[in-house]
């Protein structure tokens, strides 16, 4: 009886079309707002903040950006690593070569860039598809690894490869404590859900979505995919490039090129599909599970250990991380392939019909 939107008549077609047109789901958005805003700072610590809050934002942008290439578009990409690494590099330039250069601005310029890396990488997407595609994106994966290794000008000649980033600020407040950093990325990632799902939901959405079900049908209908496909390159490599600027600014401040290796990418392939493929907040399901279960592990094993009296390595915990993600990953390709999300989804329609029987 809580959830179900009886009562609530809609009069107008922008009332109808809102992103969150049952009032329960607007109370329960504006509640999760609450928390993130003012009830995660009064408990978090600065152990939070840097291990758990400041990750799980970033990632979760990212992930959104594959998500709209992957479950929206249905292109397979496993450089996503790469173009994080083009926007934070690109960042870094934008930032210590132009005197006065807004840290803001050099992160939207960093997506810039790697919206170009994107659509120049996506281009074979017109002719080939699935497992051609990804080898054809896992280049870009090698080539802006060697690129940023051994091409000096891009860590401005550093000699070790590696570079930093210090005295960052937003109108003229320096952004150096945990909860500065944790309120940066908490305002990019709000900004850039709401630009995620507005296009998901607009015309472009539906011809990424057409050209994710049926490609010949979509072409038959009108819709050109060229547009289509490199559209979705496009705002992906942004989405992506802007989260790997924020991870190389905000939570690193020092990185070198293995930063944004092919784990990252296969990692960031694992929230999209544990969250839900095609999902907005799936992305932020996947990136949650990633991110916390390696804690979780880290804590509970050893703690499993004592209780038998077995000494358990960190060698152990690390393997045990990697076994499990690839369990999880077949689970739900098998039992639940939309994910996390979906299963959401399955109980906010349950609830719904509570408390008659199903």
């Amino acid at each position: 009886m809580l959830y179900r939107e009886n009562g609530q008549f809609k009069t107008n077609y922008p009332a109808d079309q809102q992103i969150f047109p049952i009032a329960q789901d607007r109370w329960g958005i504006a509640l999760l707002l609450a928390v993130a805003l003012v009830g995660v700072p009064l408990v978090a610590d600065e152990y939070m903040y840097r291990a758990i809050l400041i990750p799980f934002l970033i990632m979760a942008l990212a992930a959104m950006g594959l998500n709209i290439l992957v479950g929206y578009c249905g292109q397979i990409s496993l450089g996503t690593g790469a173009f994080m690494a083009v926007g934070a590099y690109a960042a870094y330039n934008f930032f210590v070569r132009v005197e006065g250069m807004p840290v803001i601005v050099a992160i939207l310029l960093g997506g810039l860039c790697s919206t170009v890396a994107g659509v120049l990488f996506g281009i074979p997407s017109l002719r080939i598809k699935g497992l051609y595609l990804a080898v054809a994106t896992l280049a870009a994966q090698f080539f802006f690894d060697w690129a940023f290794l051994r091409i000096k000008w891009f860590t401005n000649d550093s000699t070790s490869g590696t570079v930093s980033v210090a005295d960052l600020s937003l109108f003229g407040i320096r952004i150096d404590g945990p909860l500065g950093k944790y309120y940066f990325c908490l305002g990019f990632v709000l900004v850039f859900a709401l630009l995620a799902k507005n296009l998901v939901r607009g015309h472009i959405g539906r011809e990424w979505m057409a050209m994710r079900d049926m490609d010949v049908a979509a072409s038959v209908i009108g819709i050109r995919p060229v547009n289509a496909k490199l559209s979705a390159f496009a705002v992906s490599s942004f989405f992506v490039g802007v989260a790997g600027a924020l991870w190389g600014f905000v939570h690193l401040g020092s990185w070198e090129p293995a930063a944004f290796n092919i784990d990252r990418s296969f990692q960031l392939l694992f929230m999209v599909i544990i969250g839900g493929l095609g999902s907005v907040m799936g992305s932020f399901f996947g990136a949650a599970f990633i991110v916390v279960l390696p804690i979780f592990l880290n804590q509970a094993l050893p703690a499993l250990g004592a209780v038998f009296g077995i000494t358990i390595s960190t060698e152990l915990i690390s393997h045990s991380e990697l076994m499990i993600f690839g369990g999880l990953i077949v689970f739900f390709l098998i039992v639940e392939p939309h994910g996390l999300a979906r299963l959401w989804s399955i109980g906010k329609e349950k609830l719904r019909l509570w408390p008659f029987p199903h």
